[in-house]
């Protein structure tokens, strides 16, 4: 009972879309963060920020919101949270691979007790040792320790993970996969899939994804679950347009989640989505402030 009044009122922890809109609207970085840092995101939020600073500090502060919402649930509502922040761990592995082969890295995310393994993967020191951690992880063996690999193996790792701990997920989970799919195979010059990942996919998708040549034909042949996500998207252009679709969709079942009067994991769930939502729109938003503000009929697309 604690953990859903929680979760509900840390939803109300949202900038919301009136003053997300405003705020893409606004002629520069240093008036967005100044406007920012003063609301619900000012725990990390800092004027004089760079954008990349801005917008992973914007994260910082979602995931600040989980690891206070973890200390009213109970063990179970801790373990559905911990595998929803995956996706930090997910994105600390991408820095952290980003340093292992010599390009700038931004800071790690910090996950408290909400961390699976990023404890022990931060301590390697090489690619192949970082590889041997995660296959002695929950995340599992990536299959190699190319950074394609070493991206795509944890985020597969991670839609598994969800899809089988968090049933309401299930379709979240497939609509990305087969947006991931898209963009790795068709958005990038009709490169492979490698072959630990394309098994990986086969696992959440099927098989068929495998012989489809097109964005159109892929549509048709990933499973139901998977293939709204992919409506009316006909050449890699259309894609960001069909990520903007998942996350509305996405927004729409958390606010359904979030309002249901029932003690269980559906508001926690529901505030889970609505929180990620609300950063990756302030995240957009303030990429166009840092452009001098709009066209606000770019913002209105995606959000």
């Amino acid at each position: 009972m604690a953990g859903c009044v929680r979760a509900k009122a840390l939803a109300r922890r949202r900038l919301g879309a009136a003053r997300v809109r405003a705020l893409a609207g606004t002629q520069s970085l240093d008036d967005a963060l100044a406007e920012l840092a003063d609301g619900p995101y000012g725990h990390d939020v800092r004027p004089g920020q760079s954008l990349a600073e801005a917008q992973h500090a914007v994260s910082a502060a979602m995931l600040w919101n989980l690891r206070v919402l973890a200390g009213w649930l109970p063990p179970s509502g801790g373990e559905l949270l911990r595998v929803l922040a995956g996706w930090f761990e997910v994105a600390n592995v991408d820095e952290h691979v980003r340093g292992l082969v010599g390009e700038p890295a931004g800071s790690p995310y910090r996950l408290g007790t909400l961390a699976t393994a990023w404890p022990r993967l931060s301590q390697t020191g090489s690619l192949a040792e970082l590889r041997a951690a995660l296959a002695a992880s929950t995340w599992g063996d990536p299959g190699g320790e190319t950074p394609r690999l070493l991206a795509l193996g944890p985020r597969l790792s991670w839609a598994r993970r969800v899809a089988v701990r968090i049933p309401q997920a299930e379709r979240w989970v497939a609509g990305a996969t087969a947006l991931l799919v898209a963009r790795e195979v068709f958005g990038a010059g009709g490169r492979r899939m490698p072959d630990p990942a394309a098994t990986a996919v086969d696992g959440l998708l099927g098989s068929g994804w495998r012989t489809a040549s097109s964005l159109e034909e892929l549509a048709r042949q990933v499973p139901p679950t998977a293939r709204w996500a992919l409506a009316g998207v006909a050449t890699s252009t259309d894609l960001w347009r069909a990520e903007a679709g998942w996350w509305s969709h996405v927004q729409a079942d958390g606010r359904r989640l979030l309002a249901s009067s029932r003690f269980g994991p559906g508001p926690t769930l529901g505030a889970v989505v609505l929180l990620a939502v609300d950063a990756w729109q302030v995240q957009a938003a303030l990429e166009l402030a840092a452009r001098g503000g709009g066209p606000l009929e770019v913002f209105d697309a995606v959000a």
